[in-house]
């Protein structure tokens, strides 16, 4: 035991020769970070490219670095001296101006320029001693600028979430103005045109924002996306959101990032200017989604008429009575006949027939006419009780 703690202590210089060997180094720093300098000048493009402050900035870092490398040389065991100093001098801004792979460039550069004026400018006994120091002094270097880069990738990760978020509070609440545009563009939405607002629950785990991004963006979509309480909130953008039917095609692919329940999605809006009419139509389906159990997954706005007009959504019976109701009273009455009997009789062809006083053909046909007119279909089951709740607001309505 006591031979390896003599070897460990003979492993290095003594501290009198250490501290000499840092007097002489010091004295040899200006040149050091002189010579570093001029290496990036002449080794990299893009430094040379940078204006005078960026260059002033990288410049303080190397200067930093070997005055770190002088005081870590003197005393490698004090804990006050650390590779984390030499970015300590850098402003923030500096992590934006240049990339991680240009600092590891440079700090390789600067350690390069190093070693070759250890060569040339320390005694020939100090050079094995440094040579050791130098290694041992760039890890800690390098380690210290992954740190600086993770801290500033998880701060600006963090503000992103939060402007997203803001974002998409905004467009619920139908206050999208050109700031809330601005600050979408910076979180990298491109889209003019085609905006849809899908609404479904939060999943409740931690990684719900990112699926849902990496989802979408597979899709070649915009993406805002946030966590408000137990929803799950989606905006997505781009052509392929043609209209209402694409709209609930392109969302089927985002499903696995909501949680179970229903998942509603909004009409098509052509702007995000928009968006808060898509958002509306879209909260008030996942309210009204209860009362259609066997709802597909997702269902469009449109497909949820009926139990949005008997929740209490407005615009839901308007649509029915003005869209609905109104083409077929505008045709003649009848289609409104026709309908209302066939409703009443079970939808029996035979039974509607005999109770207008006409063939079952010619309900037929006008049974084609309604749906024609309206979308809608008076045999499918549940668009009979599309029309039926339509008929009711009309009549109510007029």
């Amino acid at each position: 035991m006591a031979g390896g703690r003599s070897s460990e202590r003979g492993a290095g210089p003594s501290p009198r020769t250490r501290a000499a060997i840092a007097r002489r180094l010091a004295a040899a720093s200006g040149r050091m970070t002189t010579a570093a300098v001029a290496e990036m000048d002449a080794r990299h493009p893009w430094f040379s490219a940078l204006d005078a402050e960026k260059r002033s900035w990288i410049t303080l870092v190397a200067q930093a670095g070997i005055d770190g490398f002088v005081r870590w040389f003197s005393d490698p065991d004090a804990s006050a001296t650390t590779g984390a100093d030499v970015f300590g001098t850098a402003p923030r801004a500096l992590a934006r101006a240049i990339s991680l792979q240009q600092t590891v460039e440079l700090v390789r550069t600067t350690i390069d320029a190093v070693e070759t004026q250890l060569h040339e400018v320390m005694p020939r006994n100090d050079r094995a001693h440094l040579q050791v120091a130098i290694t041992r002094y760039s890890r800690e270097v390098a380690f210290a600028a992954a740190e600086v880069y993770a801290r500033a990738a998880e701060m600006r990760g963090a503000w992103d979430a939060r402007l997203e978020a803001l974002v998409v509070d905004s467009v619920l609440r139908g206050e999208t103005d050109e700031t809330v545009l601005s600050r979408a563009s910076t979180l990298g939405w491109r889209s003019t045109q085609s905006v849809v607002v899908v609404i479904g629950a939060d999943p409740d785990r931690d990684n719900a924002l990112d699926d849902v991004r990496r989802l979408a963006r597979q899709r070649h979509l915009d993406v805002l996306a946030a966590v408000q309480g137990d929803r799950l909130v989606v905006v997505l953008g781009g052509e392929a959101l043609a209209d209402g039917d694409a709209a609930v095609t392109e969302a089927t692919h985002l499903v696995a990032a909501f949680g179970p329940g229903p998942i509603v999605v909004g009409p098509v809006v052509e702007h995000l200017v928009d968006a808060a009419r898509s958002a509306r139509a879209a909260v008030s389906g996942l309210r009204a989604a209860v009362a259609w159990p066997t709802a597909p997954r997702p269902v469009g706005t449109d497909d949820l008429l009926p139990e949005r007009a008997l929740s209490g959504d407005g615009h839901a019976r308007r649509a029915l009575a003005t869209d609905v109701y109104g083409p077929l009273a505008a045709v003649n009455g009848d289609l409104l006949d026709t309908l209302t009997t066939f409703l009443d009789c079970g939808s029996s062809m035979e039974a509607t027939a005999r109770a207008l006083f006409v063939h079952p053909n010619t309900v037929r046909y006008r049974l084609r006419r309604i749906h024609q007119v309206t979308g809608f279909s008076p045999t499918d089951p549940r668009e009979s009780y599309v029309l039926r709740v339509a008929l009711t607001l009309g009549r109510l309505q007029r």
